[in-house]
């Protein structure tokens, strides 16, 4: 198989030897480049692993506590026929499970200690078909809500700040109050902690309280639950299924998803994804167009060469060709090499990252400070494809002046003091 010139040559000058001062410097800066490129593009990847592991990490801890989608009833309150919204959200083929809850805002109060919370009215049976709160509770919590027993499952924060465990009486005040003779009196009600729970999420540990559905109606004076929380089948759709609910469902709803749940956090996260990208990408970009000095200290010291090939009839085309080839494949290698690097890095961070602890007995994620102790990553092709190829077309832009120029050599000029 015949090899085009212009490849072998541009392949021959990229793996040139260091016979002079001048060629070992030119290859000193060419390995730089690469070594640059290398580095950029695996610290690109592993950045985006890593924040991709901890969105997924606190995205999977949310939905311990929060469902797919809610649908609520008009205003917040009553739904006006739970059976039937039940059926039509279940006819929805996305749906594979539906609890009705009641939601409400009270006080918790302990001694002197008082916290604002969201109370949660819940059905203990059905709840296990919307959420995985059962991995967050100690086995049987759930069941010792019973209609009428007035008791009360904490957030393991809320627990802590009340100084309260199993078994141990507070007072939970609801909004509104009773008139009386003597003026509006709050509407207090004593209940008794059966448990606690711990999502890993601090927002719901520290202001949650989950009582029975029935025991949440009587609380609060409602005649029946206030929405239905739907678990998908596929989690990443719920803004689609939640768009398709909010049509099909008949009656005065609301549909929402957890999405807009936590819009502001996942804006916040896909602003700081997309800001990293950039910044490090301009690292690679550095990188890359040190390949400009490169290429143009190469076309310095080939001068006599190209201008021999161009007497031997050689295009300026061709002479365009040589050095392209020889700054891609330096771009090519480095990003093959920073792809190896990082996805090596990204794959078994789980292991790097605790031999690290262990060699400089630190720990980069202390368990008192932050809610994952473990550095997650997921490496996902949506991230990778598109590092690998800016990498590969700023190199490739970069060798487009420099081989310009070399095209541009008079042989009579070049060859006129050789």
């Amino acid at each position: 198989m015949r090899v085009p010139y212009e490849l072998a040559l541009g392949w021959r000058y990229t793996r040139a030897g260091r016979a002079t001062r001048r060629d070992g410097f030119i290859s000193f800066i060419s390995g730089v480049s690469m070594l640059g490129i290398a580095l950029g593009v695996a610290a690109l990847i592993i950045v985006l692993s890593v924040m991709n592991g901890f969105q997924k990490e606190v995205r999977d801890r949310m939905l311990a506590v929060v469902s797919h989608v809610e649908v609520y009833g008009p205003g917040g309150g009553v739904l006006p026929d739970l059976e039937r919204t039940v059926r039509e959200a279940r006819a929805n083929p996305e749906v594979v499970g539906a609890a009705p809850f009641i939601a409400a805002q009270a006080l918790v109060a302990r001694g002197e200690d008082m916290r604002g919370a969201l109370v949660r009215g819940i059905d203990p049976l059905l709840e296990p078909q919307v959420t995985d709160l059962g991995q967050a509770v100690q086995a049987g919590t759930l069941a010792r809500l019973v209609p009428g027993g007035f008791g009360v499952v904490l957030g393991a924060e809320l627990a802590r700040n009340l100084g309260v465990r199993a078994g141990d009486p507070v007072t939970l005040v609801a909004p509104g109050g009773q008139v009386t003779p003597a003026g509006i009196v709050p509407r207090l009600k004593q209940m008794t902690v059966v448990g606690t729970f711990d999502s890993g999420h601090y927002e719901y540990d520290s202001g949650l309280v989950l009582v029975h559905l029935d025991d949440a109606a009587r609380l609060f004076r409602l005649e029946g639950p206030t929405g239905v929380r739907l678990k998908l089948k596929d989690l990443n759709r719920a803004r689609d299924v939640a768009a398709e609910l909010a049509t099909s469902l008949t009656g005065p709803v609301s549909v929402r998803d957890w999405t807009r749940q936590n819009r502001t956090w996942f804006a916040a996260v896909q602003l700081e994804k997309r800001m990293m990208f950039i910044i490090l990408t301009l690292i690679v970009a550095v990188a890359a167009f040190n390949l400009v000095s490169t290429l143009v200290m190469t076309v310095t010291d080939k001068r006599a060469d190209i201008a021999i090939l161009r007497t031997l009839g050689a295009s300026p085309r061709s002479i365009m060709g040589i050095f392209v080839v020889q700054g891609a494949a330096v771009g090519v290698i480095g990003t093959l090499a920073g792809l190896l690097l990082g996805l090596g890095i990204a794959f078994n961070i789980d292991v790097i990252v605790p031999a690290l602890e262990r060699l400089f007995h630190a720990s980069f994620l202390p368990r008192d400070i932050y809610l994952i102790s473990r550095m997650p990553s997921d490496p996902q092709r949506g991230d990778i494809l598109p590092v690998a190829v800016i990498s590969l077309v700023l190199a490739f832009a970069a060798t487009l002046y420099p081989s310009w120029r070399a095209s541009r050599v008079n042989p009579a000029e070049a060859l006129r003091y050789e």
